[in-house]
């Protein structure tokens, strides 16, 4: 069983481009870390304008594995900066077991 974390931020409608951009910009300072993280099997950041919505998705092989991230001093760090620009982040953060899986034939 495999556990797909699911973290979301709000944006006022007048900060999402700024704070669409800083998540962009996180990239280069979350990446290394979280890869280096044990059992992690995929990780997103996505945005989601109409919603004004930014979201981090990501898939781990355990829930302990998915719950490294609870305690990532630069994810913490960043999330200061964000709150600073007016988002708002969606509490408690998801961390669902799964219950199924589709991968579409790539053939």
């Amino acid at each position: 069983m495999q556990i797909v974390r699911v973290s979301i931020l709000r944006s006022p409608r007048e900060r999402f481009d700024r704070l669409a951009a800083m998540m962009r910009e996180a990239d280069v300072v979350l990446r290394p870390g979280i890869e280096a993280m044990p059992g992690l099997v995929a990780y997103w950041a996505g945005e989601d304008p109409e919603a004004l919505a930014l979201s981090n998705v990501s898939v781990w092989r355990s829930l302990a594995d998915a719950r490294q991230m609870d305690d990532f001093a630069p994810m913490k760090e960043l999330a200061k900066s964000f709150l600073a620009e007016g988002a708002s982040f969606e509490r408690p953060i998801f961390n669902f077991a799964t219950l199924w899986r589709l991968e579409p034939n790539a053939s």
